[in-house]
């Protein structure tokens, strides 16, 4: 493979253009009954575009997708894209009032929404949502139970119109509004280019697709494998077929699907996560690549009678949202034995993805670490604060470069300044880079505690109590303690047959502490039925801090 790819000048639905025009028989997408041929799939999006500008949403206009994850959110996603609009990803779950809130922001004039979520977009009563699009329910996305029918103008309709004339759309049009995750204060929209979105999926489909990007004389977007580059593992052009369970509405999700859509992978939508129904989906369609979280993983793993599952046709499991704890990686090898367990790290202000695992027979990368900056990526790592770059193997802020680093927050334009800075970003997460390259995470820099004016950094932490048999789930915060600075606190989840109480609590605070210095040792422990996490799988720490300070030591076991 090339240290560098060529990007062309295109826009992401010059991809979609490719592969239809590549692969159009090639199943893209499965709902259930419901299915779309690449070629299916890129007529629909067109002639739902151009209902779309029929009904006057024009280009550069925002259009919310307010919907779950199911084959019409995909088709809808293209649609607005084609249309020269800008999609604004939304989370279905959030209430009214922060539907209302965002919408505002975005300047929403349009949007997509389903029977289950329709309610709460007409009770936000967005001022500026002129039109709404009522996508059909479908079998891994089913209508509400009783309740009044939803309103808005059927996606039928729009597709009545026929496909149009396509709109000239530049990769230095706005593809994306997309809300962070907000687990560390309120959500934000990021600025993300049409030439951001494509650049991230064709790092992370050459990355992972053994292939490299070209265009066509009609100026559509493919990849040409490279086949000295193939292994086991990687998704071969035309071959992979992908699970969808991350949610759509969010960066894993949301690029992820033109990752799909440029190695020509077939989806298949899972719907709301249960473990036994995911498996069941796997064994049906011979899933060859299955993507998650760590959250999403202990799950599965937490699954009764989970080693009898025949898993074998998967070849790569990709975790991403946080970090995976080097116990959970060596169970996630034994329950999928034919596939490389690899993990990837990015943010939302870098489109998607900064770094990433191969997929080869043999995982080089060492434990622990995230991967390494995939095609065309620089990640430098500094002194908390703006300082220099550090030396090789010293924990700091990662700063990174590329392509895929977006333009900033919409309206915020001394945040923007603050965090994105002559091309590079300030990614807000600690971590370390080794002589070889491979990039470790810490934590978040506002995660990191100072106790007796050391640093504690929360992620080994939480890796130590994964190894300990006793432990489903963990998460290390740092609580105010007068004298001291901050305490390390950890929140765990027992697995079945270790019942919560200060016996457990005094094993795992005494196993942690072999392994750490004196500063680094937990001092309290809480245990909790589950971890609060956000719908991509990230664990909200702010929620704990939250309820360690409302408790104010109820339910605590201290060293």
């Amino acid at each position: 493979m090339p240290q560098s790819l060529s990007y062309p000048d295109a826009a992401v639905g010059d991809l979609l253009a490719g592969t239809a025009h590549r692969h159009p028989d090639r199943t893209a997408l499965r709902d259930g009954e419901l299915a779309f041929t690449y070629s299916e799939m890129y007529d629909t999006a067109l002639r739902l575009a151009a209902g779309l500008r029929a009904r006057g949403v024009g280009h550069g206009d925002a259009v919310a997708l307010h919907q779950p994850n199911s084959a019409w959110f995909t088709v809808s996603y293209y649609a607005v894209l084609l249309a020269g609009a800008v999609v604004v990803p939304l989370n279905p779950a959030l209430p009214p009032a922060a539907l209302r809130e965002q919408l505002d922001e975005a300047r929403a004039v349009a949007a997509f929404t389903h029977p289950a979520t329709a309610p709460a977009l007409t009770k936000a009563a967005a001022p500026g949502v002129r039109l709404t699009v009522l996508v059909p329910a479908t079998a891994t996305a089913p209508a509400a139970d009783g309740g009044a029918e939803p309103g808005g103008v059927p996606l039928e309709e729009l597709l009545a119109d026929g496909p149009g004339e396509r709109v000239a759309v530049s990769g230095g049009d706005l593809a994306h509004l997309a809300f962070t995750g907000g687990t560390t204060g309120r959500s934000k929209a990021v600025r993300v280019l049409h030439r951001n979105v494509l650049a991230n999926a064709l790092q992370m489909a050459c990355w992972r697709g053994a292939a490299v990007p070209g265009t066509d004389g009609a100026g559509r977007v493919a990849l040409e494998s490279v086949p000295a580059a193939r292994t086991a593992h990687t998704l071969n052009l035309g071959e992979a077929t992908a699970v969808a369970l991350a949610p759509l509405f969010h960066a894993m999700g949301l690029v992820g699907q033109s990752v799909s859509v440029a190695v020509a992978s077939t989806v298949v939508m899972a719907g709301r996560f249960e473990p036994r129904r995911f498996a069941r989906l796997i064994e049906e369609y011979g899933v060859t690549t299955v993507p998650g979280s760590p959250a999403l993983f202990h799950a599965l793993l937490a699954l009764p009678g989970v080693e009898e599952l025949d898993l074998s046709s998967v070849r790569s499991v990709n975790s991403g949202a946080a970090p995976v704890d080097t116990d959970t990686m060596h169970r996630l090898g034994t329950l999928f034995p034919n596939a490389t367990i690899v993990e990837g790290y990015g943010l939302t202000e870098a489109t998607m993805a900064l770094a990433a695992h191969p997929l080869v027979d043999d995982n080089p990368v060492p434990e622990g670490s995230v991967g390494a900056p995939v095609f065309d990526t620089e990640v430098e790592i500094r002194d908390l604060g703006c300082g220099p770059a550090l030396p090789v193997g010293e924990t700091g802020e990662v700063w990174a470069r590329g392509l895929q680093i977006t333009d900033g927050y919409q309206g915020h334009p001394d945040l923007t300044a603050e965090q994105f800075q002559e091309g590079w970003l300030r990614t807000g997460d600690l971590g370390r880079v080794d002589e070889d390259g491979w990039l470790y995470l810490v934590g978040r820099a506002k995660d990191m505690l100072i106790y007796k004016g050391y640093n504690v950094y929360p992620t080994p932490l939480e890796d130590l109590l994964h190894r300990h048999p006793a432990v489903a789930g963990a998460s290390v915060i740092g609580a105010p303690r007068t004298g001291v600075g901050e305490i390390p606190v950890a929140y765990v989840v027992p697995r079945s047959g270790h019942p919560a109480g200060p016996e457990l609590a005094e094993k795992l605070m005494a196993f942690v502490a072999e392994h750490v210095a004196p500063y680094q040792r937990l001092r309290e422990i809480h245990f909790l039925e589950a971890l609060p996490v956000s719908a991509a799988g990230k664990i909200l720490k702010t929620d704990l801090r939250q309820r360690y300070a409302a408790a104010d030591g109820a339910e605590v076991t201290q060293a």
